[in-house]
């Protein structure tokens, strides 16, 4: 018997809110002051290039982290969360770097960050439930993040949640609380996302000066959809592998006397004087990934502007070859779920996020996608890996309250 390939919902807002008060009434006996979520992300084009000054071209997924939050008035913290096992308590006295573990260091960090910008925050006690699949890519952590972020904002009154630049504000402290307290150097691209996203737009981000612009992005106009396949290949940010490839890049800028990779403006000549470096060919290889992906940045947006979209097809698609041979940061079950895609009809593909696992994208005819689902998990199944899960990404909204 066979089974239809799984697809991952989203909950509607009124379901998430109420999961995470069932969550946070089920741990401390009271009602909370409110829900907030945010959302996912998808990450259109761009991969790679947002700690090295550069632009990327993400959505917001419908796809949202619930919490049920309620302040406190001394500076414990009480964590609960449908998707992890234990509790968490601590005090907000002793979050510092290397003080705090796991997924609370996701939720503990954004309190600290804020705190070392100026803003007293008290401590409080959050529920949390998230439909963002774990591990897939989709910024699950940051969306974590940004929905604290947003609560804390919202019930301490900072206002920051008001408009883009306050947003902004609050995606650096998200960020600060990945990179300092969870210890993932991760750049800005997904706390960006959740927090400046609009629905029904991609975000152009530019995180050299942290401008934003956003693009319309409406696929289904076009008879298109952006398919995210999940290979279930876990992924993970923390293991070095991440890290050591932001290393290699900021190296190579020091090396050519630059603040960031972004302001290359000669690739050729840049690999000539990079040629001297330890593990030269290693060095061109995610130099030229980087310069040739912020290119791709470009030419997709100004493809989407002049309503060209089913042209960004094979940038997509060389936007993987790129992060596959370049950057190596690819795996067996990204390549097959993106070349199984294309031989099955898709314009493009590639994978997305940080790599060695999770998520890889399709753009893909509406009337295509069953197919080139099925061709994904059959693919799989030949394989003998374990299903692919799959959902069709819409511009949502970005953080905020409910």
């Amino acid at each position: 018997m066979t089974t239809s390939p799984e697809q991952i919902v989203a909950w509607d807002r009124a379901e998430g809110a109420a999961r995470a008060v069932a969550v946070f009434e089920r741990a401390f006996g009271t009602a909370p002051d409110g829900v907030w979520s945010a959302p996912g992300r998808v990450n259109l084009i761009g991969e790679h290039t947002d700690y090295n000054g550069g632009t990327c071209l993400p959505m917001a997924l419908p796809h949202r982290t619930y919490v049920a939050f309620r302040t406190r008035t001394d500076d414990a913290v009480r964590l609960v969360s449908a998707q992890e096992s234990t509790p968490v308590t601590l005090s907000l006295a002793d979050v510092a770097p290397g003080t705090v573990a796991g997924w609370a260091a996701y939720v503990a960090g954004v309190a600290w960050a804020l705190e070392q910008s100026g803003h007293a925050v008290s401590g409080f006690d959050a529920a949390v439930d998230s439909c963002v699949p774990y591990g897939a890519g989709l910024s699950s952590s940051a969306a974590l993040e940004c929905a604290v972020a947003v609560a804390l904002d919202d019930t301490h009154g900072f206002g920051l949640g008001d408009d883009d630049a306050g947003r902004a504000v609050l995606a650096v402290a998200c960020i600060r609380a990945e990179n300092e307290i969870a210890g993932a150097p991760t750049g800005g691209m997904d706390q960006s996302a959740s927090l400046r996203c609009q629905a029904g737009h991609a975000l152009f981000l530019d995180t050299r000066d942290g401008s934003a612009r956003h693009i319309p992005l409406d696929l289904a106009e076009h008879g298109l959809a952006l398919l995210v396949m999940d290979t279930r290949a876990e992924h993970q940010l923390v293991d070095g592998q991440y890290a050591a490839r932001r290393a290699t890049c900021e190296a190579a800028a020091r090396e050519l006397g630059l603040s960031s990779l972004r302001e290359i403006a000669d690739l050729e000549g840049a690999l000539t004087r990079l040629a001297s470096m330890p593990d030269a060919e290693v060095v061109a290889r995610r130099v030229r990934h980087v310069v040739s992906e912020i290119a791709r940045v470009q030419q997709v947006a100004d493809l989407l502007a002049g309503d060209e979209v089913e042209a960004i097809g094979p940038l997509l698609s060389a936007a993987h070859a790129s992060l596959r041979d370049d950057y190596e940061v690819s795996c067996a079950e990204l390549d097959v779920a993106v070349d199984t895609a294309v031989a099955a009809g898709a314009l493009g593909g590639r994978m997305v996020g940080g790599g060695f696992g999770g998520s890889a994208i399709a753009l893909v005819r509406v009337e295509d996608i069953d197919r080139v689902t099925t061709a994904v998990d059959g693919a799989f199944a030949a394989e003998g890996w374990r299903s692919p899960a799959f959902l069709v990404a819409t511009a949502a909204e970005p953080a905020g309250r409910g």
